[in-house]
Protein backbone atom coordinates (compact mmCIF):
# COMPACT_ATOMS: atom_id res chain seq x y z
CA UNK A 1 0.00 0.00 0.00
CA UNK A 2 1.29 3.47 -0.88
CA UNK A 3 0.28 6.94 0.29
CA UNK A 4 0.36 10.10 -1.84
CA UNK A 5 -0.74 13.72 -1.48
CA UNK A 6 -1.07 15.99 -4.50
CA UNK A 7 -2.70 19.34 -5.18
CA UNK A 8 -2.34 23.10 -5.36
CA UNK A 9 -1.53 25.53 -2.56
CA UNK A 10 -0.76 29.21 -2.09
CA UNK A 11 2.90 28.23 -2.62
CA UNK A 12 2.38 26.68 -6.06
CA UNK A 13 -0.60 28.34 -7.74
CA UNK A 14 -2.28 31.73 -8.03
CA UNK A 15 -5.54 32.37 -6.21
CA UNK A 16 -7.61 32.43 -9.43
CA UNK A 17 -6.64 28.82 -10.24
CA UNK A 18 -7.19 27.69 -6.64
CA UNK A 19 -10.64 29.28 -6.68
CA UNK A 20 -11.58 27.43 -9.88
CA UNK A 21 -10.30 24.11 -8.55
CA UNK A 22 -11.93 24.50 -5.10
CA UNK A 23 -14.35 21.73 -4.14
CA UNK A 24 -17.48 23.08 -2.39
CA UNK A 25 -18.54 21.27 0.77
CA UNK A 26 -21.63 19.85 -0.92
CA UNK A 27 -19.46 18.37 -3.72
CA UNK A 28 -16.90 16.62 -1.48
CA UNK A 29 -18.78 13.30 -1.32
CA UNK A 30 -19.06 13.11 -5.12
CA UNK A 31 -15.36 13.93 -5.48
CA UNK A 32 -14.43 11.12 -3.09
CA UNK A 33 -16.58 8.64 -5.03
CA UNK A 34 -15.01 9.70 -8.33
CA UNK A 35 -11.49 9.25 -6.97
CA UNK A 36 -12.19 5.85 -5.44
CA UNK A 37 -13.82 4.40 -8.53
CA UNK A 38 -10.36 4.30 -10.11
CA UNK A 39 -8.84 0.83 -9.87
CA UNK A 40 -6.57 0.29 -6.86
CA UNK A 41 -7.60 3.40 -4.89
CA UNK A 42 -8.38 2.18 -1.37
CA UNK A 43 -8.83 5.48 0.51
CA UNK A 44 -9.34 9.14 -0.38
CA UNK A 45 -9.62 12.48 1.41
CA UNK A 46 -10.11 15.94 -0.15
CA UNK A 47 -9.03 19.14 1.62
CA UNK A 48 -10.32 22.34 0.00
CA UNK A 49 -9.70 25.78 1.57
CA UNK A 50 -9.01 29.27 0.26
CA UNK A 51 -5.27 28.52 0.28
CA UNK A 52 -5.14 24.90 -0.88
CA UNK A 53 -6.92 22.09 -2.72
CA UNK A 54 -5.30 18.76 -1.90
CA UNK A 55 -6.04 15.10 -2.60
CA UNK A 56 -4.70 12.45 -0.22
CA UNK A 57 -4.94 8.87 -1.49
CA UNK A 58 -3.94 5.41 -0.28
CA UNK A 59 -3.55 2.97 -3.16
CA UNK A 60 -2.39 -0.53 -3.97
CA UNK A 61 1.29 -0.77 -4.86
CA UNK A 62 0.51 -1.43 -8.54
CA UNK A 63 -2.12 1.35 -8.82
CA UNK A 64 -1.60 4.85 -10.25
CA UNK A 65 -3.17 7.36 -7.82
CA UNK A 66 -2.07 10.32 -9.94
CA UNK A 67 -4.12 8.93 -12.82
CA UNK A 68 -7.16 8.92 -10.52
CA UNK A 69 -6.61 12.61 -9.73
CA UNK A 70 -6.04 13.46 -13.40
CA UNK A 71 -9.27 11.66 -14.34
CA UNK A 72 -11.22 13.58 -11.70
CA UNK A 73 -9.77 16.90 -12.87
CA UNK A 74 -10.49 16.06 -16.51
CA UNK A 75 -14.14 15.42 -15.67
CA UNK A 76 -14.24 18.87 -14.11
CA UNK A 77 -12.86 20.39 -17.31
CA UNK A 78 -9.21 20.93 -16.32
CA UNK A 79 -6.56 20.05 -18.90
CA UNK A 80 -3.44 18.26 -17.64
CA UNK A 81 -1.13 20.97 -18.95
CA UNK A 82 -3.15 23.66 -17.15
CA UNK A 83 -2.52 22.23 -13.70
CA UNK A 84 0.33 19.76 -14.07
CA UNK A 85 3.22 22.20 -13.65
CA UNK A 86 1.62 23.85 -10.61
CA UNK A 87 0.62 20.69 -8.78
CA UNK A 88 2.87 19.47 -5.98
CA UNK A 89 3.25 15.73 -5.37
CA UNK A 90 4.61 13.84 -2.37
CA UNK A 91 4.69 10.16 -1.51
CA UNK A 92 5.16 7.89 1.49
CA UNK A 93 7.37 9.71 4.02
CA UNK A 94 6.97 13.00 2.13
CA UNK A 95 3.17 12.63 2.18
CA UNK A 96 3.13 11.92 5.91
CA UNK A 97 5.42 14.86 6.61
CA UNK A 98 3.23 17.14 4.47
CA UNK A 99 0.02 16.16 6.29
CA UNK A 100 1.70 16.66 9.68
CA UNK A 101 2.95 20.12 8.64
CA UNK A 102 -0.45 21.14 7.25
CA UNK A 103 -2.26 20.03 10.42
CA UNK A 104 0.30 21.89 12.56
CA UNK A 105 -0.07 25.07 10.46
CA UNK A 106 3.57 25.10 9.38
CA UNK A 107 2.52 25.07 5.72
CA UNK A 108 0.00 27.90 6.13
CA UNK A 109 0.28 31.38 4.65
CA UNK A 110 0.36 32.65 8.25
CA UNK A 111 2.36 30.10 10.22
CA UNK A 112 0.56 29.12 13.41
CA UNK A 113 -2.98 30.09 12.35
CA UNK A 114 -5.48 27.69 13.98
CA UNK A 115 -8.15 27.42 11.28
CA UNK A 116 -6.40 24.82 9.12
CA UNK A 117 -6.58 22.09 11.78
CA UNK A 118 -10.37 22.45 11.95
CA UNK A 119 -10.58 22.41 8.15
CA UNK A 120 -8.50 19.22 7.96
CA UNK A 121 -10.69 17.58 10.61
CA UNK A 122 -13.77 18.51 8.58
CA UNK A 123 -12.22 16.89 5.50
CA UNK A 124 -11.43 13.79 7.56
CA UNK A 125 -15.00 13.60 8.91
CA UNK A 126 -16.44 13.99 5.42
CA UNK A 127 -14.25 11.12 4.21
CA UNK A 128 -15.32 8.94 7.14
CA UNK A 129 -19.01 9.65 6.50
CA UNK A 130 -18.52 8.66 2.87
CA UNK A 131 -16.63 5.51 3.89
CA UNK A 132 -13.60 6.53 1.87
CA UNK A 133 -11.03 6.07 4.64
CA UNK A 134 -10.44 3.22 7.04
CA UNK A 135 -6.85 2.05 6.88
CA UNK A 136 -3.45 3.58 6.18
CA UNK A 137 -4.71 7.08 5.34
CA UNK A 138 -7.06 7.20 8.31
CA UNK A 139 -4.23 6.21 10.63
CA UNK A 140 -1.92 8.88 9.24
CA UNK A 141 -4.59 11.60 9.51
CA UNK A 142 -5.40 10.60 13.08
CA UNK A 143 -1.71 10.86 13.89
CA UNK A 144 -1.58 14.27 12.18
CA UNK A 145 -4.17 15.57 14.65
CA UNK A 146 -2.10 14.24 17.55
CA UNK A 147 1.04 15.90 16.14
CA UNK A 148 -0.82 19.22 15.77
CA UNK A 149 -1.90 19.07 19.41
CA UNK A 150 1.66 18.29 20.44
CA UNK A 151 2.99 21.26 18.47
CA UNK A 152 0.40 23.57 20.07
CA UNK A 153 1.16 22.25 23.54
CA UNK A 154 4.97 22.16 23.35
CA UNK A 155 5.59 25.35 21.37
CA UNK A 156 4.22 28.89 21.41
CA UNK A 157 3.61 28.95 17.66
CA UNK A 158 -0.08 29.84 17.97
CA UNK A 159 0.10 32.12 20.99
CA UNK A 160 1.51 35.27 19.39
CA UNK A 161 -0.58 37.73 17.36
CA UNK A 162 0.57 38.15 13.77
CA UNK A 163 -2.17 40.49 12.55
CA UNK A 164 -2.50 44.16 13.42
CA UNK A 165 -6.11 43.70 14.56
CA UNK A 166 -5.32 40.83 16.90
CA UNK A 167 -2.17 42.55 18.21
CA UNK A 168 -4.48 45.32 19.41
CA UNK A 169 -6.52 42.77 21.35
CA UNK A 170 -3.39 41.30 22.96
CA UNK A 171 -2.33 44.76 24.09
CA UNK A 172 -5.79 45.40 25.51
CA UNK A 173 -5.56 42.22 27.56
CA UNK A 174 -2.18 43.30 28.92
CA UNK A 175 -3.61 46.65 29.98
CA UNK A 176 -6.88 45.45 31.53
CA UNK A 177 -6.00 41.87 32.46
CA UNK A 178 -9.41 40.76 31.18
CA UNK A 179 -11.72 42.09 28.48
CA UNK A 180 -14.83 40.89 30.31
CA UNK A 181 -17.31 43.72 30.68
CA UNK A 182 -15.25 46.26 28.71
CA UNK A 183 -16.98 48.74 26.39
CA UNK A 184 -15.58 49.61 22.96
CA UNK A 185 -16.12 52.57 20.64
CA UNK A 186 -15.33 52.43 16.92
CA UNK A 187 -14.71 55.79 15.24
CA UNK A 188 -14.83 55.36 11.47
CA UNK A 189 -15.32 52.16 9.53
CA UNK A 190 -11.95 50.81 8.40
CA UNK A 191 -11.53 47.07 7.81
CA UNK A 192 -8.89 46.66 10.50
CA UNK A 193 -11.03 48.42 13.08
CA UNK A 194 -13.86 45.99 12.28
CA UNK A 195 -11.54 43.02 12.76
CA UNK A 196 -10.18 44.42 16.02
CA UNK A 197 -13.72 45.02 17.30
CA UNK A 198 -14.73 41.47 16.37
CA UNK A 199 -11.72 40.05 18.26
CA UNK A 200 -12.52 42.26 21.27
CA UNK A 201 -16.14 41.08 21.28
CA UNK A 202 -15.03 37.46 21.19
CA UNK A 203 -12.61 38.23 23.99
CA UNK A 204 -15.40 39.32 26.32
CA UNK A 205 -16.15 42.99 25.54
CA UNK A 206 -19.82 43.48 26.37
CA UNK A 207 -20.86 46.38 24.19
CA UNK A 208 -19.66 48.19 21.10
CA UNK A 209 -20.56 51.76 20.18
CA UNK A 210 -20.14 52.90 16.57
CA UNK A 211 -19.86 56.40 15.19
CA UNK A 212 -19.27 57.51 11.61
CA UNK A 213 -19.68 60.67 9.55
CA UNK A 214 -22.15 58.68 7.41
CA UNK A 215 -25.10 57.49 9.47
CA UNK A 216 -25.95 54.58 7.14
CA UNK A 217 -22.39 53.27 7.47
CA UNK A 218 -22.61 53.57 11.25
CA UNK A 219 -25.86 51.57 11.27
CA UNK A 220 -24.29 48.91 9.04
CA UNK A 221 -21.33 48.51 11.41
CA UNK A 222 -23.52 48.51 14.51
CA UNK A 223 -25.55 45.66 13.05
CA UNK A 224 -22.38 43.62 12.59
CA UNK A 225 -21.64 43.72 16.31
CA UNK A 226 -25.15 44.14 17.75
CA UNK A 227 -23.83 47.53 18.84
CA UNK A 228 -25.20 51.03 19.36
CA UNK A 229 -24.87 53.97 16.99
CA UNK A 230 -23.54 57.20 18.53
CA UNK A 231 -24.18 60.47 16.71
CA UNK A 232 -20.88 61.60 15.17
CA UNK A 233 -21.00 65.10 16.66
CA UNK A 234 -21.60 63.64 20.16
CA UNK A 235 -19.09 60.77 20.33
CA UNK A 236 -16.64 62.82 22.44
CA UNK A 237 -19.23 63.06 25.21
CA UNK A 238 -19.39 59.24 25.31
CA UNK A 239 -15.65 58.72 25.76
CA UNK A 240 -15.66 58.63 29.60
CA UNK A 241 -18.02 55.64 29.39
CA UNK A 242 -15.85 53.45 27.17
CA UNK A 243 -12.67 51.53 27.96
CA UNK A 244 -11.30 50.98 24.45
CA UNK A 245 -11.41 53.34 21.47
CA UNK A 246 -10.59 52.19 17.92
CA UNK A 247 -10.09 55.11 15.53
CA UNK A 248 -9.98 54.36 11.81
CA UNK A 249 -11.37 57.42 10.10
CA UNK A 250 -10.35 59.10 6.84
CA UNK A 251 -10.48 62.52 8.56
CA UNK A 252 -7.51 64.75 7.58
CA UNK A 253 -7.10 66.07 11.15
CA UNK A 254 -6.92 64.75 14.71
CA UNK A 255 -10.32 63.68 16.05
CA UNK A 256 -9.26 63.72 19.70
CA UNK A 257 -6.73 66.17 21.13
CA UNK A 258 -4.62 65.73 24.26
CA UNK A 259 -6.54 68.43 26.16
CA UNK A 260 -9.83 66.65 25.49
CA UNK A 261 -8.41 63.30 26.60
CA UNK A 262 -7.17 64.96 29.81
CA UNK A 263 -10.81 65.81 30.63
CA UNK A 264 -11.91 62.28 29.70
CA UNK A 265 -9.45 60.55 32.05
CA UNK A 266 -10.43 62.95 34.84
CA UNK A 267 -14.09 62.05 34.30
CA UNK A 268 -13.10 58.37 34.45
CA UNK A 269 -11.36 59.06 37.79
CA UNK A 270 -8.09 57.80 36.26
CA UNK A 271 -9.47 54.41 35.24
CA UNK A 272 -7.26 53.26 32.30
CA UNK A 273 -8.42 53.81 28.73
CA UNK A 274 -6.87 52.13 25.68
CA UNK A 275 -6.75 54.00 22.35
CA UNK A 276 -5.99 52.22 19.06
CA UNK A 277 -5.21 54.63 16.20
CA UNK A 278 -5.34 52.69 12.94
CA UNK A 279 -6.00 55.80 10.84
CA UNK A 280 -3.56 56.95 8.16
CA UNK A 281 -3.07 59.86 8.60
CA UNK A 282 -3.38 59.43 12.36
CA UNK A 283 -6.71 60.24 14.00
CA UNK A 284 -5.46 60.85 17.55
CA UNK A 285 -3.07 63.48 18.90
CA UNK A 286 0.25 61.66 19.74
CA UNK A 287 0.59 63.91 22.82
CA UNK A 288 -2.25 61.88 24.35
CA UNK A 289 0.29 59.18 25.16
CA UNK A 290 1.90 61.40 27.81
CA UNK A 291 -1.25 61.35 29.96
CA UNK A 292 -1.20 58.91 32.88
CA UNK A 293 -3.43 55.84 32.49
CA UNK A 294 -4.04 56.62 28.82
CA UNK A 295 -2.48 54.03 26.49
CA UNK A 296 -2.24 55.09 22.85
CA UNK A 297 -0.93 52.79 20.10
CA UNK A 298 -0.83 53.72 16.42
CA UNK A 299 -0.47 51.50 13.34
CA UNK A 300 3.35 51.53 13.55
CA UNK A 301 3.27 50.45 17.20
CA UNK A 302 0.94 47.58 16.38
CA UNK A 303 3.01 46.55 13.36
CA UNK A 304 6.07 46.52 15.61
CA UNK A 305 4.28 44.08 17.91
CA UNK A 306 3.36 41.94 14.90
CA UNK A 307 6.94 41.89 13.58
CA UNK A 308 8.30 40.91 16.98
CA UNK A 309 5.74 38.13 17.22
CA UNK A 310 6.52 36.92 13.70
CA UNK A 311 10.19 36.54 14.59
CA UNK A 312 9.19 34.67 17.75
CA UNK A 313 6.88 32.41 15.70
CA UNK A 314 9.76 31.60 13.37
CA UNK A 315 11.78 30.43 16.35
CA UNK A 316 8.86 28.37 17.59
CA UNK A 317 8.37 26.95 14.08
CA UNK A 318 11.91 25.57 14.20
CA UNK A 319 11.01 23.63 17.35
CA UNK A 320 7.75 22.52 15.73
CA UNK A 321 9.66 21.17 12.72
CA UNK A 322 11.81 19.09 15.09
CA UNK A 323 8.66 17.61 16.65
CA UNK A 324 7.25 16.80 13.22
CA UNK A 325 10.43 15.02 12.12
CA UNK A 326 10.35 12.93 15.31
CA UNK A 327 6.74 12.00 14.68
CA UNK A 328 7.36 11.21 11.01
CA UNK A 329 10.22 8.88 12.03
CA UNK A 330 7.97 7.18 14.60
CA UNK A 331 5.11 6.80 12.11
CA UNK A 332 7.37 5.39 9.40
CA UNK A 333 8.81 2.87 11.88
CA UNK A 334 5.30 1.73 12.87
CA UNK A 335 4.21 1.42 9.25
CA UNK A 336 7.30 -0.61 8.36
CA UNK A 337 6.68 -2.86 11.35
CA UNK A 338 3.12 -3.43 10.13
CA UNK A 339 4.35 -4.15 6.62
CA UNK A 340 6.90 -6.69 7.83
CA UNK A 341 4.40 -8.62 9.98
CA UNK A 342 3.15 -10.81 7.05
CA UNK A 343 6.75 -11.69 6.15
CA UNK A 344 7.51 -12.75 9.72
CA UNK A 345 4.29 -14.78 9.85
CA UNK A 346 5.18 -16.44 6.54
CA UNK A 347 8.67 -17.33 7.79
CA UNK A 348 7.34 -18.79 11.03
CA UNK A 349 4.66 -20.83 9.24
CA UNK A 350 7.14 -22.18 6.70
CA UNK A 351 9.56 -23.30 9.42
CA UNK A 352 6.69 -24.86 11.37
CA UNK A 353 5.54 -26.79 8.29
CA UNK A 354 9.08 -28.16 7.83
CA UNK A 355 9.26 -29.10 11.51
CA UNK A 356 5.92 -30.90 11.47
CA UNK A 357 6.77 -32.77 8.27
CA UNK A 358 10.16 -33.99 9.51
CA UNK A 359 8.80 -34.77 12.98
CA UNK A 360 6.01 -36.91 11.49
CA UNK A 361 8.53 -38.85 9.37
CA UNK A 362 10.81 -39.46 12.34
CA UNK A 363 7.99 -40.59 14.64
CA UNK A 364 6.83 -43.19 12.09
CA UNK A 365 10.22 -44.86 12.42
CA UNK A 366 10.09 -44.67 16.21
CA UNK A 367 6.72 -46.27 16.80
CA UNK A 368 7.72 -47.75 20.16
CA UNK A 369 8.12 -44.31 21.81
CA UNK A 370 6.04 -43.49 24.86
CA UNK A 371 3.83 -40.36 24.87
CA UNK A 372 6.32 -38.69 27.19
CA UNK A 373 9.18 -39.40 24.77
CA UNK A 374 7.16 -38.07 21.83
CA UNK A 375 6.48 -34.87 23.80
CA UNK A 376 10.20 -34.42 24.52
CA UNK A 377 11.04 -34.76 20.82
CA UNK A 378 8.23 -32.36 19.90
CA UNK A 379 9.50 -29.74 22.37
CA UNK A 380 13.09 -30.24 21.17
CA UNK A 381 12.16 -29.64 17.52
CA UNK A 382 10.11 -26.57 18.46
CA UNK A 383 13.09 -25.20 20.36
CA UNK A 384 15.41 -25.80 17.38
CA UNK A 385 13.00 -24.02 14.99
CA UNK A 386 12.57 -21.06 17.36
CA UNK A 387 16.35 -20.65 17.64
CA UNK A 388 16.72 -20.81 13.85
CA UNK A 389 13.92 -18.24 13.40
CA UNK A 390 15.19 -15.87 16.08
CA UNK A 391 18.02 -14.43 13.96
CA UNK A 392 16.11 -13.66 10.76
CA UNK A 393 12.99 -12.47 12.66
CA UNK A 394 15.07 -10.07 14.76
CA UNK A 395 16.83 -8.80 11.66
CA UNK A 396 13.53 -8.34 9.80
CA UNK A 397 12.17 -6.24 12.66
CA UNK A 398 15.39 -4.22 12.91
CA UNK A 399 15.57 -3.58 9.18
CA UNK A 400 11.89 -2.54 9.12
CA UNK A 401 12.89 0.55 11.10
CA UNK A 402 15.76 1.45 8.76
CA UNK A 403 15.31 3.75 5.72
CA UNK A 404 17.34 1.36 3.52
CA UNK A 405 16.13 -1.87 5.12
CA UNK A 406 14.23 -3.06 2.03
CA UNK A 407 17.33 -4.67 0.48
CA UNK A 408 18.00 -6.89 3.51
CA UNK A 409 14.32 -7.77 3.88
CA UNK A 410 14.09 -8.85 0.25
CA UNK A 411 17.29 -10.92 0.65
CA UNK A 412 15.78 -12.78 3.64
CA UNK A 413 12.61 -13.42 1.64
CA UNK A 414 14.64 -14.94 -1.20
CA UNK A 415 16.83 -17.07 1.09
CA UNK A 416 13.80 -18.63 2.80
CA UNK A 417 11.64 -18.56 -0.38
CA UNK A 418 8.84 -16.88 1.49
CA UNK A 419 5.34 -16.39 0.17
CA UNK A 420 4.22 -12.85 -0.64
CA UNK A 421 1.07 -13.09 1.48
CA UNK A 422 0.78 -14.10 5.10
CA UNK A 423 -0.84 -17.50 5.55
CA UNK A 424 -4.51 -17.58 6.52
Amino acid sequence: MKLIVAGLSHKTAEVELRERLAVPEEAIAAALRMLRRHQGIAEACVLSTCNRVEFALAADDDADPYAAIAEYLAERGFAAEEIGAKMFRCEQRGAIEHLFRVASSLDSMIVGEPQILGQLKSAYNAAREEGSIGGLLEGVLSRAFFVARRVRTETGIGQLAVSVSYAAVELARKIFGSLAGKKVMIIGGGKMSQLAARHLRRGGATHIFVTNRTEDRALELANLFQGTVVEYMRFAAMLPEVDIVIASSAAPHFLIMAEEMQRVIAARKNKPIFLIDIGVPRNLDPAINRIDNVFLYDIDDLQGVVNTNLRAREREATRAEEIIQQEVDNTMARLRAQEIAPTIASLQEQLEEIREYELTRALRRLSVLTPEQREVIDLMTRSIVNKIAHGPVSELRRQAGQPDGTTVIEAIKRVFRLREQAPK
